[in-house]
């Protein structure tokens, strides 16, 4: 089964030591706001957004999402001992936008500080592809992100339906050793459990669109 039927791929050793130790030391110096799980906006530190926009990982994001494909948010996730959570099964359904309106398919409008952002339709996330870059070796006792294959392509699912799923589909755990990135659609079912030893596990959360412009007017803005 191809990673375009399962919604996932673990692709190994994409950055070089030396990469990762830098961008370890941007994140860490960073004075962009931070919460207990990591940070929104990690697309505003100069070294997360060259990598971003970096050859390499582009042409990860062209080979799926197509030529015009670029990055729009960024999010760190940094789990550990003393900044422990669980994450239950879920799709990513919310994306930001640059203006509310009224459009059939879009709802749940909120703002995540300060960014504008509802929950889209299936068809729109479908244009969007996440590329999980690992700055530490996530394994299963720090939280390795658990997937349930191919759900991505069920469409926007409810809380009930994805309950069910989790409870009648094996799920597939997905450990990545630092310099690695994984790849996710969006919409594919996934969660992580608590942290269980001392060792970190940080992951910048990259996200790719193949256009700006969506369907009723709305467009993508960078968060």
């Amino acid at each position: 089964m191809s990673w375009l039927d399962q919604g996932f791929e673990i692709v190994p050793e994409v950055l070089d030591r030396s990469t990762v130790s830098s961008l370890i030391r941007a994140v860490e110096g960073s004075s962009v706001r931070r919460s207990r799980a990591g940070m929104r906006h990690a697309l505003e530190i100069p070294a997360v957004k060259s990598l971003a926009s970096s050859p390499k990982l582009l042409a990860i994001a062209k080979h799926v999402l197509g030529d015009h494909a670029f990055p729009f948010r960024a999010t760190l996730f940094d789990k550990s001992l003393r900044s422990n959570w669980l994450v239950v099964w879920h799709q990513d359904t919310a994306l930001p936008l640059r203006e509310r309106k009224e459009v059939k398919g879009w709802g749940s409008w909120s703002r995540k500080e300060g960014v504008l952002c509802a929950h889209a339709p299936a068809s729109a996330l479908e244009q969007v592809l996440a590329v999980r870059v690992h700055l530490d070796d996530s394994t299963s006792e720090n939280g390795a992100l658990r997937v349930l294959p191919g759900t991505h392509n069920m469409g926007v699912l409810a809380d009930d339906a994805i309950l069910e799923l989790a409870q009648r589909t094996k799920a597939v755990e997905c450990p990545v050793d630092s310099r690695g990135v994984l790849l996710m659609r969006p919409l594919m079912v996934h969660a992580s459990s608590k942290s269980i030893n001392e060792s970190r596990r940080r992951v910048l959360h990259i996200e790719y669109a193949a256009t700006r412009c969506l369907p009723g007017g709305l467009e993508l803005c960078c968060a």
